[in-house]
């Protein structure tokens, strides 16, 4: 009879504390998440305020549907074609030569998911090869596409356009569109003494323009494309390219402290979290810069010439440059996006899968020219397209041609034949 017997076995086991599962979750939250997330606690926790993001001036223009809000999101995207595809097909249209197409083109491809241009016409002018007034008298033509207010340079443009397409374009108008960031406070009185007009005039005009989408290229099928504030901006600087947080997509967090130490337990634990909660708050901040401006410090041609100047480049490669885990890089970078002199990209297509020796955001970029090249009498095969592909650095098969074209939500040769 075999006897029993009392053994001791050690082991280990991780457990994540409540804290540490907060840190994780506030690194993978983009800005809107997070935004939630901080006003649910504020809800909870007196000792925690949470305001809504500031407007800061040349950083991220605008969040006017908080001012004009008409109780629609006009950001909402229906489904349908892609905006892209749309647009290539207007060009065709729009343009009397092939040298007007190819401004067109590079117009095009500035454009940004709201459907403006995400860079100043001087530049695109440079890269067209023209003079900027040729590129201003090609981009008149392509304001006349529908919907009204693509291609416009800026909020103000976009309205401006749609204002005269709708022939209510007049000097109190133009008084309000020139001055936004005072219709935006809501200074009706201001804006009436610049007008001569009464304040009735104005707020006249208020509701016109409410009825305006700011972001018409939205109406499209977003595709791929995240058409959401970003996390993130860069600018060009004296010493470089410069990454920061995107301040008017953040709320302001503050933890108000009473006058004196709170007497209760429950209270104190309360005032405690809020302070953590910060701390948290500038380490996931701190986390996602160091990551961006590593990434983007790596991918600066990508920032000079767009996504088909991308390198390869791997999580793991950045993690351990920084001294981070793996998965650290991974959560800090999923749903986060990048306001660029050259539109705004998703962080995860900078780590995007090699194929040879191009990426895949490199790959689709240089599709995307290839068809708006094409003949459209004479439209490019899936195979003879992975041919061309081919020709210009980007070796891929037939069948990842087609993955990516209806990833971009671009048509069959067929459907693209006139």
């Amino acid at each position: 009879m075999s006897g029993q017997r009392i053994g001791l076995r050690q082991s280990q086991r991780l457990q994540l504390n409540t804290a540490l599962q907060t840190s994780i979750r506030l690194l993978r939250m983009d800005a809107g998440g997070l935004t939630r997330f901080l006003e649910e606690q504020a809800e909870t926790n007196p000792y925690l305020r949470v305001e809504a993001p500031p407007v800061v001036p040349g950083q991220w223009l605008p969040r006017w549907s908080q001012a004009f809000s008409a109780g629609s999101a006009p950001e909402a995207a229906a489904t349908g074609p892609s905006l892209m595809s749309h647009v290539l097909t207007e060009i065709d249209a729009l343009t009397r030569s092939s040298r007007e197409r190819q401004i067109a083109l590079v117009l095009a491809e500035a454009l940004e998911p709201s459907g403006w241009l995400g860079v100043p016409l001087e530049v695109l002018a440079r890269r067209a090869g023209c003079a900027t007034g040729d590129a201003a008298a090609v981009l008149k033509r392509l304001q006349r596409m529908e919907p009204a207010g693509l291609f416009a340079e800026d909020l103000s443009d976009c309205l401006r356009i749609q204002a005269e397409e709708a022939g209510v374009m007049d000097p109190v108008m133009e008084v309000c569109l020139d001055n936004l960031p005072l219709l935006a406070e809501g200074a009706i009185g201001r804006l009436a003494r610049l007008a001569a007009c009464e304040e009735a005039d104005v707020l006249r005009r208020i509701r016109v323009i409410r009825s305006f989408d700011p972001k018409p290229g939205a109406q499209f099928d977003p595709g791929t494309v995240d058409a959401r504030e970003p996390d993130l901006v860069v600018t060009r600087s004296a010493g470089g390219w410069d990454v920061q947080l995107n301040r008017s997509a953040l709320p302001a967090v503050a933890v108000v402290r009473p006058g004196s130490r709170p007497a209760q337990p429950e209270e104190r634990a309360r005032l405690a979290a809020a302070l953590e909660l910060t701390r948290m708050l500038e380490r996931r901040n701190a986390t996602l810069l160091r990551i961006a401006r590593e990434v983007l410090s790596r991918q600066s041609a990508a920032l000079e010439a767009g996504l088909g100047a991308l390198g390869p480049l791997r999580q793991t490669e950045i993690a351990e440059a920084l001294g981070l885990n793996d998965s650290t890089v991974s959560r800090a970078v999923a749903g986060v996006a990048v306001a660029t002199p050259l539109g705004t990209w998703r962080m995860v297509d900078l780590f995007a899968t090699q194929l040879g020796d191009s990426s895949g955001p490199a790959i689709r970029s240089a599709l995307t020219r290839l068809i708006a090249a094409e003949n459209p009498r004479r439209p490019l095969s899936d195979r003879a397209l992975a041919e061309a592909l081919g020709l210009v650095g980007h070796p891929v098969a037939r069948r990842t041609v087609t993955k990516y074209r209806e990833m971009l939500r671009i048509p069959t040769a067929g459907q693209r034949r006139r």
